[in-house]
């Protein structure tokens, strides 16, 4: 499955904001130094889909805000009753 994120670094704890439209928007408890943020969403987002973590990648956007994700490891079913949990 791929979903498309807009980060918020540097936040207290990690956590989903919410959705606009298709994109969920994220606060990630890591700053967006030396891709230490990337990580900090990798393992953020394996938990909250639980997945393992080399099930999440980023595929585009890895340097901004806004980025491309595919999540592996669950069927695109399971994936979806999650997403639509966000509020």
């Amino acid at each position: 499955m791929i979903i498309r994120v807009r980060v918020i670094p540097n936040a207290k704890e990690s956590d989903v904001v919410g959705r606009i439209g298709s994109t969920v928007r994220l606060k990630v408890a890591a700053p967006a130094i030396d891709g230490k943020a990337n990580i900090e969403l990798c393992r953020f987002l394996a938990d909250f889909f639980e997945v393992r973590p080399r099930s999440v990648k980023i595929v585009r956007g890895e340097k901004g805000r806004e980025k491309t994700v595919e999540i592996e490891g669950r069927t695109e079913e399971e994936l979806k009753s999650v997403m639509e949990s966000i509020p």
